[in-house]
Formats: C-alpha cells, sequence, structure tokens
C-alpha cells in the first residue's frame, strides 16, 4: 500500500499544457492527483510566469519555454514533466539547481517515428508528393520516369538507437539493405551491417536517414561537405533535430540535382504557433517533403507518452524516484511502510552526506535506509527514519551548507 504523502494529493496543483493527451491527467487522477489544469495551447512571458505561480508539476511539450525566468516564477515547482522526446525548450541547469528533475519520454513514440521514415522513403523515390501537387493542380503526370522501387536499394541510418534501430527493421521487411553507423557499437537488428564511418553511410546509400540526439557533438553535423559525399541522385530524411542539419547546404544540394529529393520534419527554427509561417530555404523545392514535426505525432504515441510522463511524476511524487530525469541522479525507490521519508537535495561538494548523518546522530533518529546519488553539480540524499521525528530533522537539515531543498515525502 502506498504511504500517505505528507501534502494531500488532491492539493497538489498540476498544469498541463499545449494539449497534453488526456491519458496524462487520466493516470495523474488514478493516483489520487485530481487537481489538474489543462490548457489546449503553450503559455509565453506574464502568462505564462502567472500560471506557474502556486504550480507544483507542470508538464509541457516543445512550444513552452521553461527558461530561468519562467522558473523564477514558479514558486512552488517541484517537478517537470515533457511529454515529448526533447527537452531543450527547459532550462535543464537552472531546474537542477532548484531541485526539480525534469523527465520526458524519449522512447514512447519510436514506432511512430519510424512508420512515418518508412513510408517517407516509399514517396521520395516514386516521387509521389511532386505528381500529387501536380494533379491537384489538374495535371497528370502518368510516367514511370524516375519512379523507383525501394525494395534492394540501401538505406544508410546515422544514429542507431531506439529509433534506427526500429526504422531499420522496417526497412528490410521491404527488402532494403540496411546499413549503419553509431558512435556507440551495437549490434545490429536483422541483417543491418555496421559501418566504420558516417562518411562509408553517405558514400554507399541510396537514401539517407538520421536519428541523433541534439548535442554538441551532432550540431551542424551535416553540411555541404556530408551531401557532396552522398552518392549522386541519393535522396535525404531529416527527422532528429533541427540543429542537426545545415538546411542552406541541403537546399543548395537539392537545387543542383545532387540530392534526388529530401524529407525534412524538423528544422532549426520552428514557427511559433500554427499560423505563423515557416521561414526555410527548402520551401517550394521539388521533391522535397516539409512536415510540421510530426513524426512521434500519433494518437498511439501521445497516448503512450501521457502514460509514461505522468507515471514518472507520481513516482517523484510519491516515492522521490528519479529514474529518467534527464537533468538530476536517478534513484530507484521502493516504498517503505511505517516510516517518514526525507528528501534532501544539496550541491555536489564534499561534506554534505557526513552533515546530514551528524544531525541524523544528534536527534537520535534510526536510520532505516538511506539512498545517496550523484550527478555534475547535484547530489541527492533520500532518507527512510523510523521515529516521528521528522520535522525536527529536516530544520537540521535545511541549514546544512550546500542545500538546495529538503521536503518530507510521507
Amino acid at each position: 500500500m502506498t504511504p500517505t504523502v505528507s501534502f494531500p494529493r488532491d492539493r497538489i496543483r498540476i498544469l498541463l499544457l499545449e494539449g497534453i493527451h488526456c491519458s496524462a491527467a487520466e493516470a495523474l487522477a488514478r493516483h489520487g492527483y485530481t487537481n489538474v489544469d489543462q490548457r489546449a495551447g503553450a503559455l509565453t512571458g506574464t502568462e505564462l510566469h502567472d500560471a506557474l505561480r502556486g504550480t507544483h508539476f507542470v508538464g509541457i511539450r516543445s512550444r513552452t519555454q521553461l527558461d530561468a525566468a519562467a522558473l523564477e516564477a514558479a514558486n512552488k515547482l517541484v517537478g517537470i514533466g515533457c511529454y515529448c522526446i526533447g527537452t531543450n525548450q527547459v532550462d535543464l541547469t537552472a531546474a537542477a539547481k532548484r531541485g526539480v528533475p525534469v523527465f520526458n519520454a524519449p522512447h514512447s513514440n519510436t514506432r511512430s517515428v519510424a512508420e512515418l521514415v518508412t513510408g517517407l522513403s516509399v514517396m521520395l523515390m516514386r516521387g509521389t508528393f511532386a505528381k500529387s501537387a501536380e494533379v491537384h493542380a489538374g495535371r497528370w503526370p502518368k510516367t514511370a520516369a524516375g519512379s523507383r522501387e525501394v525494395r534492394g536499394k540501401t538505406l544508410g541510418i546515422i544514429g542507431y538507437g531506439h529509433i534506427g534501430s526500429q526504422v531499420s527493421v522496417l526497412a528490410e521487411g521491404l527488402g532494403m539493405r540496411v546499413i549503419y553507423y553509431d558512435i556507440v557499437d551495437t549490434l545490429p537488428l536483422g541483417n543491418a551491417m555496421q559501418r566504420a564511418s558516417q562518411r562509408e553511410v553517405l558514400a554507399e546509400s541510396d537514401i539517407v536517414t538520421l536519428h541523433v540526439p541534439e548535442t554538441a557533438h551532432t550540431k551542424g553535423m551535416i553540411g555541404a561537405s556530408e551531401f557532396a559525399a552522398m552518392k549522386p541522385g541519393a535522396f535525404f530524411m531529416q527527422t532528429s533535430r533541427g540543429s542537426v542539419v545545415d538546411v542552406d547546404a541541403l537546399a543548395d544540394a537539392v537545387k543542383s540535382g545532387h540530392i534526388a529529393g529530401a524529407a525534412v520534419d524538423v528544422f532549426p527554427v520552428e514557427p511559433k504557433s500554427a499560423d505563423a509561417p515557416l521561414e526555410s530555404p527548402l520551401r517550394g523545392l521539388p521533391n522535397v517533403i516539409l512536415t510540421p514535426h510530426v513524426a512521434g505525432s500519433t494518437e498511439e504515441a501521445q497516448q503512450k507518452i501521457g502514460v509514461e510522463v505522468a507515471s514518472k511524476l507520481v513516482g517523484f511524487s510519491d516515492r522521490g524516484t528519479t529514474v529518467g530525469a534527464v537533468n538530476f541522479p536517478e534513484l530507484s525507490l521502493a516504498e517503505h511502510e511505517n516510516a517518514h521519508r526525507i528528501l534532501h537535495m544539496h550541491h555536489n561538494v564534499p561534506g554534505v552526506l557526513r552533515a546530514i548523518n551528524d544531525a541524523v546522530a544528534d536527534e537520535g533518529i534510526n536510520v532505516l535506509s538511506q539512498y545517496l546519488q550523484t550527478k555534475n553539480e547535484i547530489g541527492y540524499v533520500v532518507l527512510d527514519i523510523a521515529n516521528d521525528a521528522g520535522g525536527a530533522l529536516r530544520n537540521r537539515l535545511k541549514t546544512i551548507e550546500g542545500t538546495i531543498r529538503t521536503r518530507i515525502l510521507y
């Protein structure tokens, strides 16, 4: 049985923005979290700050920007849920320094992305979208010229993680030959073959698809020289992160005919709203498929993401569990009956754990269990104590130098 938390669940305020799938609120309600404010759109500026004030948990997707100023306004914030893959819309360092873990759903939309990429590969090789545009315009371009099967063609995957490996499986089902490159040695699925360098994949592939995260290493990793290294007449697909590809170089490669077509779902700068235009040199180019960052946006994926992130927030609120936090030490914590649980977040400096243990000893408290994990500049200690001295100990722990936040969980 889940211990009773020190603060009633129905009084914990949760704000869900950007039309997060109803599965999130339903999952929260199943655990007693019913004080949920759901809003369809993103918020900015003063409106966002006002909404965050007094909120304990906030859920966002990709448009809401939780920068240092927004976090400053969120005076009671305990945790953040990013109901998507990326977390670059959150100032992760500022959140960690406030003792606020950030959770996301890195794998729930894997299948959705993989299916779209597989479909796009067929559409590009057949020139389907260009032909569709002509038919819409009243023309009838019934010809096999430039239209090819994907069977027997080589698909090159750069980034062979959860999504890349799923693309590999689906592509083989279509009869494609799959090669891949990843900075980590990864066992292939099916008959896929690993290559020693990105350049080998580029040079050998009829279609190249990217599935890499946004890091300092991947920023701008595909530019003019990489497109020049691809086979003449090859195709290129980009559904990873907007910062990874130089879109001006891609536009030039398409205009020159060296790249026969492209499909792009993510952009360096994306519109802030559905009414704002996309500014991109790729607009209007033939056989270039542009989609509005929807590779992972299926109803099935959004339902899974809603449940996954909500479950992580519940785990942190109920037990202090931080598994899956992208900016915080990760601890997997079981329930402890007949105990009081205290969370202590602190700067990762020498002497804090000793000061915590000294405080426990001075108060004459029996410790049933103690957990410690650190990550970068943050330390996280969880204490389960046997007797009813939580309040006194919490006051002692708050005075320890380097303390960020102390909470009695239950």
